[in-house]
């Protein structure tokens, strides 16, 4: 794979595909299962449109920064992310070496995914307290 800003390849491209995958796994299948058991499309939705926006954000912020022209708000791909953009984010700040070494915004991104990651394993193995909120009213 190659680095969208300037071909050079994706360090570590195997161990980052891999922690994609595992960290994807929960919400992907926690979004699958919601749906085959009669819930809401909306989180597998969410989790496409999402990453994809977050994706094209993160390539539009790299490509103004680097023309020095006004940037994307850290608020804003932060929401992005946790409106379930996170896996989009993540990729793109991998192949496009963008907002990996600013440690604020790291620490902010990680708790994000991480709460992803709790929301579904309630979901998926505790007591589904969340499920609820992502059924459709009838």
């Amino acid at each position: 794979m190659r680095n969208g800003h300037n071909g050079a390849p994706v360090r570590g491209l195997k161990l980052k595909l891999l922690v994609l995958l595992v960290l994807c796994a929960l919400p992907m299948g926690g979004s699958v299962s919601v749906l085959l058991t009669g819930g809401s499309p909306l989180p597998l939705l969410a989790y496409a449109v999402a990453s994809l926006l977050a994706f094209g954000l993160y390539r539009y912020d790299k490509q103004q920064a680097a023309a020095g022209q006004w940037r994307t708000p850290e608020k804003v791909l932060h929401g992005v992310e946790l409106l379930g953009g996170w896996p989009g984010a993540l990729v793109a700040q991998q192949m496009f070496r963008h907002k990996t070494r600013k440690l604020s915004y790291q620490l902010l991104f990680w708790l994000i995914v991480a709460v992803h990651q709790v929301v579904w394993i309630d979901v998926l193995f505790l007591n589904r307290s969340f499920l609820p909120l992502l059924r459709l009213q009838q």
